[in-house]
């Protein structure tokens, strides 16, 4: 039996406009999706074929593996689960059915790394049954794209299964040969670790995404996509078979993973894949597994740059608690925010704002001002100048003294003008309220998303630190702007600090998942006055060329004000760069890329293109063809870059400008310094820029 429905149509969505969509629902003996079925085996391939998922029932167990071109990348590899006080589910099946479904569309996004996506994807679904009592059911969706593969598991409403205790989610990764790896340690409550780059099997337990290089050059990364009432799943290593990783969720205080009732749809498991680096950041494919914009209005939701009263707190010049030294203090405050207005910054972020730091954190009361700040005032002195003001609501892992607040607090902030709230979640061995919980189980990633909607509900944008790892939901909520989870900018000015392969690295690997709240713009490199022992560890052109390498829709412009004006109180040359460059865009392109080395990024918004190049520890010189440009048209570039005795120990913090008419024809170089950058904006040439800048040479370049 064959049937097939398509449908045609153009319409718009709450805050995403579907330009056209196609969908093919095709049986079991359908041609139209790729792919055929053969007794206990099925396969689907992806739209232009590179990609190919083969399902195998092999007696009674289900398997799956994927190829790429004629590379094997994960070997047959089981899926199942085991329940608390139930009998596994993940043997003794049979295929009771087979659908398929070919679907095409594409939609625009409130905010990202492009304007206009397209969701293409071949499906298949494997309907199972067992054939022993009590005869339970469930089904495996995958999904392959282009770019990569999401499966997905249903388990269908049925008496023998209507309360689930999961104990453990089976799903194997038993990839085919011993990768290179870049990947974290698993920690049920922090992201905030350096990659390590091994072979796969050095890999413990790891936190996702996990991406790997093969043998043959290809790469491939697992993750997850619309993770919602469920654990946050990582990657353990299975010590009797060679290369191969089993999911691992993270457990409740007794132990179980996940707690449920029938209908229950996992998270997709993702595996995204490409012939290089930059086909990992170009994917869409974590977004396309999410569902569409719940929001029926968006216009509130507003991507800036922000500055705050944070760092100065990290460097030791200030306290968030109360005391001569309280940074949160109106009049500090309203110094960022002049600062702001003046020069095109669009919020100001405050911390240590409210009552309660410096004692336990039941005491934290997130309407209630120290004395020395006035919310209200602040809140009015940065609406009067078109400054968005920034609320911090940090918990400290007391979730249950925040829960019992939010109303309150919210209504507030809306009745103020206050349309955005960084949340902080500090609590390194889990919740102290609830105790036990961890950031990354079911009742925190419930708690996130609720807080999402909670704020939707007063039109405020969340930019969430300490988080769970995000998954694409902010398609679905793009009022979840930004979150951290990552080791960001704050550890150079405690710690060790981050090594110079870091954000070469972290592109490639945190950020496949989403935007991140990293804190760029650091210009005082060293800050001796506060911390002789700390220092960044790049250039200040690497901290300009990370505004494009790093995708935020909130994009922090991190350092003291004052570092960023020169001693008669005028911007700094280079400071252009960060009050021009864009935090959301309409076309992202990788034109260089090794992981753990170098990495060029370029970003189109509008007419305007920005491109980032950075490096590791080592001096390198990249090309920068600029292809991408629009044919015939002359644009001027101006560049940013590791001046001529910049030195990342002895003197990081010079940075040469230089503006050139250039096109589409030409090919510039970002020569940089252990860890240095590049940072350039490009912009059509008027007629008196032709006239006026000299024509790019490339042999003096």
């Amino acid at each position: 039996m064959t049937g097939r429905s398509m449908i045609g149509r153009s319409i718009t969505i709450t805050g995403f406009i579907i330009i056209t969509v196609i969908a093919v629902f095709v049986l079991a003996t359908g041609v139209f999706a790729k792919g055929h079925d053969q007794g206990d085996e099925s396969v689907v391939t992806s739209p232009d074929g590179r990609i190919k998922v083969r399902f195998i029932l092999d007696k009674g167990v289900p398997h799956y593996s994927v190829s790429y071109g004629d590379t094997v990348l994960i070997r047959p590899s089981s899926l199942g689960f085991h329940f608390k006080e139930k009998k596994p589910l993940d043997d003794n099946f049979k295929i009771i059915d087979v659908r398929r479904n070919v679907f095409y569309n594409t939609w625009r996004p409130v905010w990202g790394q492009t304007s206009k996506i397209t969701n293409y994807y071949n499906e298949l679904v494997i309907y199972l049954k067992e054939e022993v009592p009590p005869y339970r059911k469930m089904n495996l969706v995958f999904r392959v794209y282009n770019d990569g593969v999401g499966f997905r598991y249903i388990i269908p409403g049925q008496e023998s299964l209507e309360t689930i205790n999961i104990m453990s989610e089976d799903t194997e990764f038993r990839l085919s040969s011993n990768n290179t790896t870049w990947w974290i340690h698993n920690d049920w409550d922090s992201y905030e670790y350096q990659y390590l780059e091994t072979p796969l099997n050095h890999v413990m337990s790891a936190s996702t995404p996990v991406t790997m290089k093969t043998p043959g050059g290809i790469y491939l990364s697992i993750h997850e996509a619309a993770l919602v009432d469920y654990a946050g799943m990582a990657l353990k290593r299975d010590l009797d078979r060679d290369y191969t990783l089993v999911s691992e969720l993270c457990p409740w205080p007794d132990g179980v993973k996940v707690k449920g009732r029938t209908p229950l749809k996992t998270p997709w498991r993702t595996i995204q894949i490409g012939a290089a680096p930059g086909d990992l950041l170009e994917s869409n494919l974590i977004l396309n597994l999410n569902d569409p914009c719940a929001l029926e209005d968006t216009s509130w939701i507003q991507p800036m740059k922000y500055v705050g009263i944070w760092w100065e707190m990290h460097i030791g010049k200030s306290t968030w608690e109360a005391g001569p030294r309280h940074g949160a203090t109106t009049e500090r405050a309203k110094y960022y925010i002049d600062f702001a207005g003046k020069h095109g910054i669009g919020g100001v972020l405050v911390e240590g704002w409210n009552l309660g730091w410096g004692g336990t954190w039941d005491d934290q009361d997130y309407t209630t001002p120290y004395p020395d700040f006035d919310l209200v005032e602040v809140a009015k002195y940065a609406e009067e100048r078109g400054v968005e003001y920034i609320a911090h609501n940090e918990t400290g892992g007391n979730v249950i003294n925040y829960i019992n607040q939010i109303e309150e607090a919210y209504s507030l902030y809306n009745s103020l003008g206050i349309h955005a709230i960084k949340t902080g979640y500090v609590a390194d061995n889990g919740m102290i309220k609830p105790r036990g919980q961890h950031h990354h189980g079911q009742w925190m990633v419930n708690h996130y998303l609720d807080v999402i909607k909670k704020a939707a509900e007063y039109e405020i944008m969340i930019d969430a630190h300490e988080p769970i790892k995000p998954t694409g939901l902010y398609r679905t909520y793009p009022n979840f702007i930004t979150r951290e989870g990552v080791q960001g900018m704050e550890y150079n000015a405690w710690s060790a600090g981050n090594k110079p392969e870091h954000t070469t690295i972290i592109p490639f690997t945190r950020m496949l998942a989403g935007p991140i709240d990293y804190t760029p713009g650091i210009f005082d490199i060293t800050f001796d006055e506060y911390r002789f022992l700390n220092r960044v560890h790049t250039t200040r052109a690497k901290q300009l060329a990370l505004y494009v390498v790093i995708f935020s829709p909130l994009q922090m412009v991190a350092d003291l004000p004052e570092n960023y004006l020169d001693d008669n109180g005028n911007p700094l040359p280079e400071f252009k760069f960060i009050q021009d460059v864009p935090v959301t865009w309409d076309e992202t392109l990788v034109l260089n890329a090794r992981i753990g080395d170098y990495v060029t990024i370029a970003r189109r918004r509008g007419q305007e293109w920005y491109v980032g190049s950075i490096t590791d520890e080592k001096p390198r010189r990249l090309m920068v063809p600029l292809a991408f440009l629009e044919d015939g048209q002359k644009y001027v570039a101006e560049i940013y870059e590791d001046g001529p005795e910049a030195d990342l120990k002895h003197n990081p913090t010079q940075v040469a400008i230089r503006r050139v008419i250039v096109d589409s024809n030409d090919t510039l170089v970002a020569d940089m310094v252990e860890s240095g950058g590049q940072a350039i904006r490009l912009y059509p040439a008027r007629n008196e820029d032709v006239n006026k800048l000299p024509e790019f040479n490339q042999k003096k370049n």
